[in-house]
């Protein structure tokens, strides 16, 4: 029964993950995101190709869609399983980065999942969201790069999970707490892979910066 409600709370953040915002403006104005700039279907891409209400647009829907998945989760199992609810809300919001970076109904090719991160961070593991948010902030001003940014914010919320986890301050205790420590570093391991080629641009130094209009 535990491993049941892991996959439901996995699959329910797919579903909602599956609304791709950058994708359906795009189509809105007669356009593929995915074929436009980066390719990518998000935030940053999105307010390249159509501007900034465009990228903020996006932005709020990729974010809200995961927080509205963990609410679901925790409206859901909350009363029955509130020992472990925190972690399976954490699958939600997992379920949602999936579903928006592998979306099955347009070729498994979406975006790169870190608004919706935002909006787990926010929700789930809300101790880490005021040094993540600084942290991203004051990268991206210094740098411009908004992918280091990115890279380095999934970096931090790990970190500070098992930091807070360890000291006793997420409420979670035992094999639960192990098993958020790893569904968290599943998150930061999927940003990682997803900016592979950012990561690459940005060691050879052709990263594009904030503000122009291609990667």
């Amino acid at each position: 029964m535990t491993v049941l409600i892991r996959i439901i709370s996995l699959v329910v953040g797919y579903a909602f993950g599956l609304f791709q915002t950058a994708y359906i403006y795009g189509r809105s104005k007669g356009v593929d995101i995915r074929k436009e700039g980066s390719g990518n279907a998000g935030t940053t891409n999105s307010m390249r190709v159509f501007g900034m209400r465009a990228g903020i647009l996006t932005f709020l829907g990729d974010f809200c869609k995961t927080i509205l998945a963990v609410i679901v989760i925790r409206l859901i199992f909350g009363h029955t399983y509130p020992d472990i609810v925190k972690v399976l809300e954490l699958y939600a919001a997992f379920g949602s980065v999936l579903g928006h970076n592998f979306p099955f109904y347009l070729g498994f090719k979406g975006g790169k999942g870190i608004a919706c991160t935002a909006g787990m961070i926010l929700v789930v593991g809300t101790l880490t969201a005021p040094i993540c948010l600084v942290r991203f902030i004051v990268v991206v001003a210094l740098s411009r790069y908004v992918s280091l940014g990115s890279i380095l914010v999934v970096i931090a919320y790990l970190v500070q999970t098992i930091i807070f986890g360890q000291l006793g301050l997420l409420g979670i205790s035992g094999a639960a707490l192990i098993e958020f420590y790893i569904v968290s570093a599943c998150f930061t391991a999927l940003a990682i892979w997803q900016h592979r080629a950012n990561i690459g641009r940005l060691i050879n130094g052709t990263e594009n910066k904030f503000g122009h209009r291609k990667e």
